[in-house]
């Protein structure tokens, strides 16, 4: 539609709501109100570049991206740490997560402390005890930072137990098991 046929339109239906409208001064209020809504419209619309051809619009869109490259910038990306403190220090490593459940308050971890439900401890099987790591959820991208303080999990598949805190934040209280990246960022010395 170009701009003589829209100015043409658009005067018809406000001439159209002007016949139409209560003789009534809330009638003739709302008329012009609608008339100065459709004038500005108008004008907004003829200072617009006119639309592309649908056709062109589809072609480009072939020919940009192969179908492949689209799919892997659709793909999740590695945990990228944000500050110069957390540089990557080991390989990441995916699989899943759980939490330890409300049994476990006041039990010894593997690094003689007792879990506590409000800290930020995981366990790990293989990190070493007092790595920093950054666990991922990779159902909803969440990020958090944790220290392994234990041992485990021993399930098949899962990579990590995680305290009821961390699980709020990653959001998997509900869930309970999801699937997480695991990358170190600080690794511990040996005693």
């Amino acid at each position: 539609m170009n701009g003589l046929n829209s100015g043409a339109a658009l005067r018809r239906s406000a001439r159209f709501m002007a016949s139409n409208a209560a003789k009534s001064w809330h009638g003739r209020v709302v008329t012009r109100g609608i008339m100065l809504g459709l004038t500005s419209l108008a004008a907004a619309c003829a200072q617009q570049a006119p639309m592309p051809d649908a056709a062109l619009i589809v072609s480009n869109i072939a020919t940009s991206q192969p179908v492949a490259e689209m799919q892997r910038e659709v793909e999740p990306q590695p945990v990228v740490a944000r500050s110069p403190a957390m540089r990557p220090v080991g390989r990441p490593q995916l699989g899943k997560a759980s939490y330890y459940g409300p049994e476990f308050t006041g039990r010894t971890m593997a690094n003689g402390r007792r879990f506590d439900p409000g800290s930020t401890s995981v366990a790990h099987r293989t990190l070493p005890l007092g790595t920093k790591v950054l666990v991922r959820n990779l159902d909803n991208g969440r990020v958090t930072t944790a220290t392994v303080e234990d041992r485990g999990p021993f399930i098949q598949g899962r990579i990590i137990d995680v305290s009821p805190r961390l699980a709020e934040r990653l959001g998997m209280l509900r869930v309970g098991v999801v699937p997480v990246e695991v990358l170190p960022v600080e690794v511990a010395e040996a005693p």
